[in-house]
């Protein structure tokens, strides 16, 4: 046999004894592994049972501590950042924007303006060299029966506080039912003044100022006012020339060019401060006094409705602020922000009284006041008093 024969039979026999080994491998199983039983729990009896031990010394277990980890802060740069939104149509649906907050911001808005603009011009008001300031005179004002708290406005042709006789007095109601009111009193009727005796109703001013004014008014007519607010003649035209600069529209009665300075054509027209004044004032007719009162009443009612118009409107607060500085009144600015939707509710609208009362008064003379109004005290003060409350 050669030497490559006997390798390839060693060869063959070493393949044969591996074949066998493998065989031999596959037939070995692993033994199961056997279920653990359940112990059983030990029965005790009060034979068996021993209490455990305790521990009675009385110091107390010291708890360990615990520790705080301290905050971790993350860098900005570290931080994940946060995935674009995806919308179907590719862009950002816009907010839907409800009414209600749209017109929460305009009446916001709006309020902020006029707060601003209203205290620009009584600061201008104030600031005025040409005119002397008023200074606020005492005023013992209460509120109406029925809670309404009535206004007395006075007109004169002095600044001088307390001095003069009052040109116009009238009541102003713009917190009471329904629409605004205005009461208007004749200055030459013959009443009983607290403290004085008998005169003409615009003789109280010079006596007393506006509180006995409104002391006269209560105890002939039965009327209290709350608050007081006094113009002179150059604070209307300026208040006037603020709040309407190319005139206020009106139609004249008639033709009064012959009487005064400057010329009043029967008719609609516009007329300024200075010509409004002459107008209300007038009184060189056959009816005087009455027609005088009449013609004050309409251009009252007249500037509160022209503002409807919404530019009149928007510089209302800031002529509003600028009369305002110019009068002499006790009101102050909590009342007339807390009555802005009242005071807005004359370009309503205005009802209007005069005293006396048709069928109420006769014409007299008396030997200390001159050519006066007898009136009937008992009508007129019914009448005043139904008309503010109704």
């Amino acid at each position: 046999m050669s030497r490559v024969d006997r390798y390839k039979k060693i060869h063959e026999e070493s393949k044969k004894s591996e074949r066998k080994a493998s065989l031999v491998r596959r037939e070995v199983k692993k033994p199961k592994r056997e279920k653990e039983q359940p112990t059983e729990e030990p029965v005790f009896t009060h034979d068996t049972y021993e209490e455990p031990e305790t521990n009675y010394s009385s110091e107390p277990k010291k708890s360990k501590p615990k520790l705080k980890m301290p905050a971790i802060k993350i860098p900005r740069w570290k931080r994940k950042a946060k995935r674009p939104e995806v919308y179907p149509t590719g862009k950002k649906p816009k907010k839907k924007r409800s009414i209600g907050r749209i017109i929460l911001k305009v009446l916001v808005g709006l309020l902020i303006f006029s707060v601003v603009t209203f205290g620009i011009g009584n600061v201008m008001a104030r600031t005025d060299s040409s005119i002397p300031g008023m200074e606020t005179q005492e005023f013992n004002g209460v509120d109406s029966a029925d809670g309404t708290k009535n206004i007395l406005l006075l007109g004169s042709d002095t600044r001088d506080n307390e001095t003069g006789r009052a040109d116009s007095m009238m009541i102003l109601q713009v917190d009471g039912s329904g629409k605004t009111k205005l009461v208007s009193f004749m200055r030459d009727m013959y009443v009983t003044i607290p403290g004085v005796g008998d005169n003409k109703l615009n003789a109280a001013y010079a006596y007393g100022g506006a509180d006995l004014v409104r002391q006269t008014i209560k105890e002939n007519f039965g009327v209290d006012c709350r608050y007081y607010a006094m113009v002179d003649f150059q604070s209307f035209e300026k208040g006037v020339d603020a709040l309407f600069p190319r005139g206020v529209p009106i139609e004249a009665e008639k033709d009064m060019s012959s009487y005064i300075d400057e010329p009043i054509s029967q008719g609609m027209q516009r007329m300024n401060g200075h010509t409004l004044l002459n107008y209300a004032r007038f009184r060189m007719d056959e009816e005087g006094d009455f027609g005088r009162v009449r013609r004050q009443q309409q251009v009252i009612q007249t500037v509160f409705g022209q503002l409807k118009n919404p530019l009149v409107l928007l510089r209302g607060p800031y002529a509003a602020g600028k009369i305002f500085g110019y009068l002499s009144t006790d009101m102050g600015t909590g009342f007339l922000v807390a009555n802005t939707f009242n005071f807005a509710k004359t370009a309503m609208g205005v009802d209007r009284l005069t005293l006396p009362v048709d069928g109420s008064w006769s014409y007299g003379d008396t030997y200390d006041a001159g050519s006066v109004l007898f009136v009937d005290f008992a009508s007129n003060a019914q009448a005043v008093q139904s008309f503010l409350a109704k």
